[in-house]
Formats: C-alpha cells, sequence, structure tokens
C-alpha cells in the first residue's frame, strides 16, 4: 500500500507582467493614424494635464520625446524604456487587464454583472462591410494570386462614388507595372462582383452588365443604351426608329432600365468610399543628397500631444488635500506615460517599415514582378523585436509609395526554396499563370513541362507543387486547357 505524504517543493520561475501602462503602449501600437486621433481625443477629455500640440512639425519630428522638465518626466523615461522592449508577444498581451476585468466573473457561479464592456447593447449589433471590405471579401476568394489581389485592392480603391473605374488602362498599367493584359483581364473579373455594376467604366457599360446578367441584354436594348440622352431630349420616335422596335416595345425597355441601379455603390453611401489614408509616407531622395528611400510618418494625419508642466506646477502649488494631490500625479504619470507610447510607436513603425523598404528595394524600383519572399520573422530578426510586434506595426497600416498606397503588409510572402535560389511563392505562381496563358495550343504544357521551365529558370520545384499552385490559380489540367483552347 502506497504512503501518502505531503512535500513543500520551491520553484523559481520567470513571469512577463503586463502593467496597465504596458498594455496601453501594446493598443497605441497596433492603431493606425486615424484610429490613435480617435484615441487620444478621448485621454484628451478624461486627463487635463494633456494638451494637443498644434505647432508645425519639423523634419524627424516624428519620434519626438515628451518635454523634460521635471524629474518625474526623466523617472517615466527610464520606466518606459525598461518595460518596453517590444518583444511583447501575443500571448502575454493577451493577459491584459481589460481581459481579465471582461472575465473576471467566469467561475464556478459565473458573472452575475451585466455592466461590462462584453454586455453593452452596442457591442450585440452587427456590424455593416463597408463597399471596401464587401469587395475585398470578394477579391480574395476570386483571385487566388496574391499579385493580382494587391493591384485589386489599388483598383477598388479608385471607384468613384457612384462605384465606376473611370481610370485609364494604360495609366494604371504604368502606375502598377504590369502589362495591360492584366489589368483589363483583372477588371473583367472585378466586373462581375457584386453589387452588380460595379467597376463599370461609366453609366451605360454599367446597366449593360446589369441588363446581361438579367439576359436582357439585346441588340435592341444595346442600341437604347447607345443613346440613353434621347431619352432626355424626348426623342421617343427617333429612339425607336434606332432600336427598330414600337413605340409600346420602347417604353417597355425604358422601363426595364429605370428599375436598374445606376450607382451600383449607392447602397453602401453611408460608408464613403476613399482611397486609404496611409500611416507612413516614402519618398525619394534626389541625387544630391545621395539618393535612395526616404521613409517618415504621415504628419497630416498623426495626432500630437504634449503634457502642459506649467499647469501641472500651478495647480500643485495649490493643492493640500492629499487625495487631490494623489490624483494630480496620477494624471501627470499616466499623461508623461501617453506621450513615451506614442513617441515608441512612431520609432517602431519607422523602424518596420524602413527595413521593410530596404528588404523591397526590387519591387520599388522595377515594379510588383519583383516582390521577394519575406516573412513577420525575417523583419523581427533585423529590428530585434519579437514577431507579434512586426504583426501589430504591418496590420492595418498603409504606406504611401511611388507605386501607390499599400496595406504594409502585402509585402510578406513566404519562400519557395533556401539561401539564393529562394523565391516568392507570389512570383512563382504568376510566372505559372504567365507560362499558361502565353502557351501554344497545339504545344499544351503539362505539370513536367512547367516543371522544366521553371527549373531551367533556376526555380526548383517539384511537380505536385507546381499542381498545387496551378489548382490555387484555378488553372484547369493540360487535357482540359487542350480542350477549351483547341475548341473541342
Amino acid at each position: 500500500m502506497n504512503d501518502l505524504s505531503q512535500k513543500l517543493d520551491l520553484k523559481q520561475s520567470q513571469n512577463l507582467v503586463m502593467t496597465p501602462q504596458l498594455q496601453q503602449a501594446i493598443k497605441i501600437l497596433q492603431l493606425n493614424n486615424m484610429e490613435l486621433t480617435e484615441f487620444v481625443e478621448e485621454e484628451l477629455e478624461k486627463n487635463p494635464l494633456l494638451e494637443k500640440d498644434d505647432r508645425q512639425p519639423d523634419i524627424g519630428d516624428e519620434a519626438e520625446a515628451a518635454p523634460s522638465a521635471p524629474e518625474e518626466t526623466d523617472r517615466m523615461q527610464e520606466q518606459f524604456d525598461e518595460n518596453w522592449t517590444g518583444n511583447e508577444n501575443t500571448e502575454s498581451a493577451g493577459n491584459s487587464a481589460e481581459n481579465t476585468n471582461s472575465l473576471s466573473g467566469i467561475g464556478s457561479g459565473g458573472n452575475t454583472s451585466f455592466d461590462g464592456p462584453a454586455y453593452n447593447f452596442e457591442n450585440t449589433l452587427s456590424k455593416d462591410a463597408t463597399l471596401r471590405e464587401h469587395l475585398l471579401d470578394q477579391l480574395n476568394l476570386a483571385c487566388p494570386d496574391p499579385r493580382d489581389r494587391l493591384i485589386g485592392a489599388q483598383l477598388i480603391d479608385q471607384l468613384d462614388e457612384s462605384g465606376y473605374l473611370r481610370s485609364d488602362v494604360t495609366a494604371l498599367a504604368e502606375q502598377l507595372s504590369a502589362s495591360e493584359d492584366r489589368i483589363e483581364s483583372l477588371i473583367k473579373t472585378l466586373k462581375t462582383f457584386d453589387p452588380t455594376g460595379i467597376f463599370a467604366s461609366g453609366l451605360t457599360e454599367c446597366l449593360a452588365i446589369q441588363l446581361d446578367e438579367q439576359g436582357r441584354l439585346d441588340a435592341p436594348m444595346q442600341r437604347l443604351l447607345d443613346n440613353l440622352d434621347l431619352i432626355a431630349q424626348h426623342d421617343m420616335k427617333k429612339l425607336a426608329e434606332l432600336c427598330e422596335v414600337n413605340s409600346s416595345y420602347l417604353e417597355d425597355m425604358i422601363g426595364e432600365i429605370r428599375e436598374l441601379n445606376p450607382k451600383p455603390a449607392g447602397d453602401f453611401d453611408h460608408f464613403v468610399v476613399q482611397t486609404a489614408v496611409p500611416d507612413v509616407v516614402m519618398k525619394r531622395l534626389p541625387k544630391n543628397l545621395g539618393g535612395g528611400w526616404r521613409v517618415e510618418l504621415n504628419n497630416d494625419t498623426l495626432p500630437r500631444v504634449l503634457v502642459n508642466e506649467e499647469y501641472f506646477t500651478e495647480v500643485a502649488q495649490k493643492t493640500k488635500d492629499k487625495k487631490d494631490k494623489s490624483y494630480l500625479n496620477a494624471q501627470l504619470q499616466s499623461a508623461n506615460w501617453l506621450v513615451r507610447a506614442m513617441d515608441q510607436r512612431a520609432k517602431t513603425i519607422l523602424k518596420v517599415a524602413g527595413e521593410i523598404i530596404e528588404e523591397q528595394d526590387a519591387f520599388f524600383l522595377f515594379g510588383i514582378e519583383f516582390l521577394r519572399p519575406m516573412t513577420l520573422k525575417d523583419i523581427a530578426e533585423k529590428i530585434e523585436m519579437h514577431e507579434s510586434t512586426v504583426s501589430r506595426v504591418t496590420n492595418n497600416k498603409y504606406i504611401d509609395t511611388p507605386r501607390g498606397t499599400f496595406e504594409l503588409k502585402y509585402f510578406f510572402s513566404t519562400a519557395l526554396g533556401d539561401g539564393d535560389n529562394a523565391h516568392s511563392d507570389k512570383m512563382v505562381k504568376s510566372r505559372i499563370q504567365t507560362l499558361v496563358n502565353d502557351e501554344d495550343p497545339k504545344k499544351i504544357l503539362s505539370d513536367e513541362k512547367l516543371v522544366e521551365i521553371l527549373r531551367a529558370e533556376n526555380i526548383d520545384i517539384a511537380r505536385r507543387t507546381v499542381a498545387k499552385y496551378r489548382e490555387s490559380l484555378n488553372i484547369p489540367s493540360s487535357v482540359q486547357r487542350r480542350k477549351q483552347k483547341q475548341g473541342k
């Protein structure tokens, strides 16, 4: 029979304690400039020692430190530097006081209070998607090629208030360094998205797309669409002659047109469709300054605050009550920490964006076909921070470049191969798509032949990988393509 006994063991372990201030710093880091502005406005209302900094920022002012007057400020700087390393991972951040508070009542008896943020009525309502989000969801499903998704996101941002894409294909191809055939093919796919008529070049095409979907785009209807100005002029006789129909049939046709939606984006009017606002700006340096690139925060949208030290000193001298002094000191500490957190956010974003630009220099110089394989871990190791920090910085933040405005996370892709033979999976998929598009109908490329061509181009890839990429691109097999292209 085993003896039961009690033992007392001592164990030593290390745990990262997420203080409320550190949680705030992490929260601020993942906000984009527009979200940060809203957050700062709330803090300005709560803290009397904070005020807006309306001064025009100088060059390099993005990461400007907070005012350093009293010893308290210096102590706050030391405390911030000791606590913030950029290596606070997601798991630790998940143990925030905010999460703990909302779940603190969960246990054997459950939480009987319904006062927490999780039970707010607003949080139980579904959120309507913006037009951009609605189209991006469809883009991710329709376009397996990451490069097409990247270009498609740029095209979405160029829609006008009606939902029309009025940009010239040649200009778009030059801006994005992509072929006109690729742009035209992608726009053709985008025109199949919901709402019907989106991405049309104008009213006539918008109505034509909707009628075609209903199976009503016959020759008379097309001629009616080509002469819509006659409806405005009420010249029905001439219109009937052009459409080769009688007046009664013409009235029915016009009635059908009036039931269509001339502005596909109209259902999303309460969400203004506009180009993504960049958080970071990338500029080309002139040759007399050494050339290369320069990266800075977008000061036009970046909120700036400072601590009113004079007001604190004035009020502190008149405050006698211990409780009031304690409140005043707490507000000073909170204000100083907020300024430091915003300062650290600026430095971290610039560091990450600068490293991305350095790694993807060929992309910015030569275009989308030169996107290099790169992961969050690659950037994290270069700047000596945790992957979760890089993830927070790149998520939902945009950079304005000479090639357009891109979300920072779009520059990341997995690598195929090792060392000097490493290639971006996006580039390999794009190459496979190009080879299939350009193949001779009489000499359809099998997966084995694609492997041979890619290996000749120093892209070491297995046949099953080619098959997997081909299927992800919705490219039929060689047998099916032969039937399609030879019309059998």
